[in-house]
Parts: structure tokens; sequence; C-alpha cells
């Protein structure tokens, strides 16, 4: 079923060596079958790390659904922006060059791959655990992905690693959701399946790990996970919304992790229709 593969890799994994080399062995062996593959990384610990090292204290956020967030001072987004489209972007296109990959480190602002509207206010609950509304400060909703854009990059290198860094109105640089990134460019660039990797084994509910998931379940396993895999899922429909016939949530943390998710054997397989 050869054909372009996109994969987020969660920030815990985007920061750790191991991974990176698992992935970037994995992605080499799927290159040699005959796919093409997009990697978009996640980071937010790290960004963490760094802004505290450099006096700029995080703010996550809570929304009313119970999505966690990073809010985006114009300090943070300077913090953000070294650290995704710098350290941990140039990182992994390391480990893909290691792996014997023609590697690319891009962000989404590159060649305006990915464009964004940025969020003017948004609601997050207070200290009392209240809806406010708060201006949106940095922070950005994907509007488009430049698919001419993303083939020529491809034409360059057999896969990309991308860091979810978007364009905004007039040149401003907005931080955007990882998972919401690697769902918009699969949807827009038809892709075959799309990839979650995290440090889970997959969907887990009520202590177990689901196999697979259908299309007309997915509303109502949202409601039952837990915040970081809830974003997943609603991405997943997305992109199943745009197109895109296999979504697959699956772990990191094993070895042939993306070739393994495609086989169905590792985490959990969400697919189209019933």
């Amino acid at each position: 079923m050869a054909g372009l593969l996109v994969a987020k890799l969660g920030g815990r994994l985007a920061a750790s060596p191991e991974a990176l080399g698992r992935v970037a062995r994995d992605a080499a062996r799927l290159a040699g079958e005959g796919w093409r593959l997009v990697l978009v990384h996640g980071g937010g610990d790290l960004v963490s790390e760094y802004s505290r090292r450099l006096g700029v204290e995080p703010r996550i956020v809570v929304s009313p659904s119970g999505v966690r967030s990073r809010y985006t001072t114009l300090e943070e987004l300077e913090v953000y922006t070294m650290v995704m489209a710098g350290l941990l972007n140039k990182r992994l296109a390391a480990a893909l060059q290691a792996a014997g990959l023609r590697a690319l480190g891009v962000s989404g602002v590159d060649c305006g791959l990915l464009r964004a509207a940025r969020k003017e206010r948004i609601v997050i609950l207070n200290e009392r655990g209240r809806p406010q509304v708060v201006p949106g400060g940095y922070t950005g909703r994907i509007t488009s992905v430049d698919t001419r854009c993303l083939q020529a990059l491809l034409g360059a290198a057999e896969v990309l690693a991308v860091a979810p860094l978007a364009l905004g109105p007039g040149g401003t640089l907005l931080n955007v959701n990882g998972d919401q990134a690697a769902a918009a460019i699969a949807s827009a660039a038809g892709a075959s399946a799309l990839v979650f990797l995290t440090d889970a084994p997959g969907v887990v509910l009520d202590g177990a790990v689901l196999g697979e998931v259908g299309r007309g379940e997915l509303e109502g396993v949202i409601g039952r996970v837990g915040q970081g895999m809830r974003v997943k899922l609603i991405m997943a429909s997305r992109a199943l919304d745009g197109g895109v016939p296999l979504v697959v949530v699956g772990d990191g943390r094993v070895e042939e992790p993306l070739s393994r998710a495609l086989a169905g054997s590792n985490g959990t397989l969400i697919r189209g229709g019933p």
C-alpha cells in the first residue's frame, strides 16, 4: 500500500534520541518500500524547559471541553520557534540522515507550507473552573496547506521533518497544534495513512487498549479518554472526513513503530465507515 505516509511524533518521543533512532530506521525501511514520508514533530516539554531557562514561565491553559494547550505570548513564541523549528527539527532531520535517508527539516512557515488564522480570543477555564474569554496570543488555527510546496519539498527529499509553526496574516509566526498540522497535511495531500506515535500503547479505554475503532464509534470514545488523546482522536476524525482512509494511534516506544502501525500490530486502528 505504498503511498504518502504522514506521521506525528509526540513531544516526549521527539526529545528522546533512542525514539528518534527507532523512527528514523523504520522510516528508512518504509522509504525503501516506496513510501514517501512526512514526519510532524511535537516538543512541548522541551519548549517549557527552555522557556524557564530563559526566564519565561510557560502557561498551559484548559478549554471548557478539557483540551490543554500552550498560551503563547510573544516571548513564548520566540522560545517556541527556537526549540521547535531549530533544535528539535534539526535533531530529527539529523537522525533521518544517519539512517541513510535524504531528509529535509522545515517548519510550516517555509514556502508557506502551513497558513493559519490567528486566534483573536480563546475561552479557557479560570482558576475557579469557570469559562473566561482571554486574548488569543500567538496561536493559530490552520486554514490551508500548500500542496504544491509540499510536493516540491518531497521532490528534493525522501522524507520531510516538519515543525508545527505556521504563517499567519502579515507574516506573523503562529504556534499551531502538531496533531492538527499532521491531520491537515494528510488530508490536503491525499495521504494513504496518518499515524500518531505516542508514549502510550494506543487508545486506552477502561484499562484496555482498543484494537480498532470504527468511524461511527469515535464520538463516544472521544468523551471518555484523557485530554492529550482526545485531541488526537478529534484530529483523526477530521482526517477521515478529509479523505484519509486509515488513521492509527500507535506506540512510538516499540521497534518498527510505523511499520507495525500500518500492519495493524501497534496501537489502535481507526478506519472510515461505521
